[in-house]
């Protein structure tokens, strides 16, 4: 007899642990070791290979508060001619745009802040070291046209002054 109970208990104990059971709490309170594998990383300027440099650039906007193009890619050491275009039909004093190009490192939101304050100098703030080069400020059916020295090779970004323009007229200027 006894060693039918032992048998049963046995049986009874392998099934039990043999089910897979386990105990969630247990589970939960043992902090997982998540393994992070490395990331190869491409330089930015490698994320934009299907865009053709070019340094005679066309960019536009409209009364939509929108630029043509996001991503701007000129050959560095040569000159960079911008044509920009207002084709929407609101006067500047409105929905007035420009093209601010700032140097590396430069807070968009902080100098867009600035640059609301600076209505008498068509909102570029004056006496700035933030600015690699802009337009002047224009209105619907408007263009003009800048030209300057492409900066050193990296990634640069670019901004409309107009008060809050910047949140949504934005994009990068790349330097190859």
């Amino acid at each position: 007899m006894k060693l039918f109970k032992l048998s049963v208990l046995f049986i009874f104990l392998f099934a039990l642990t043999s089910c897979g059971g386990t105990d969630k709490k247990k589970e939960e309170s043992t902090p997982k070791k998540e393994i992070k594998t490395p990331k190869k990383t491409k330089p930015e300027v490698d994320l934009y290979s299907d865009i053709e440099a070019s340094n005679n650039i066309l960019l536009t906007s409209s009364d939509a508060s929108v630029y043509s193009k996001e991503i701007l890619k000129v050959e560095g050491s040569k000159k960079v001619k911008i044509t920009f275009k207002h084709t929407g039909k609101m006067d500047k004093k409105v929905m007035g745009h420009n093209f601010v190009l700032l140097k590396k490192g430069v807070s968009m939101s902080s100098f867009g802040k600035e640059a609301a304050n600076a209505v008498s100098n068509g909102y570029i703030p004056e006496n700035t070291q933030d600015v690699i080069a802009y337009t002047k400020l224009i209105g619907g059916g408007e263009e003009t046209t800048i030209e300057f020295d492409a900066p050193e090779v990296g990634t640069y970004r670019f901004i409309c002054t107009f008060p809050g323009h910047y949140i949504a007229m934005n994009g990068k200027f790349i330097v190859i």
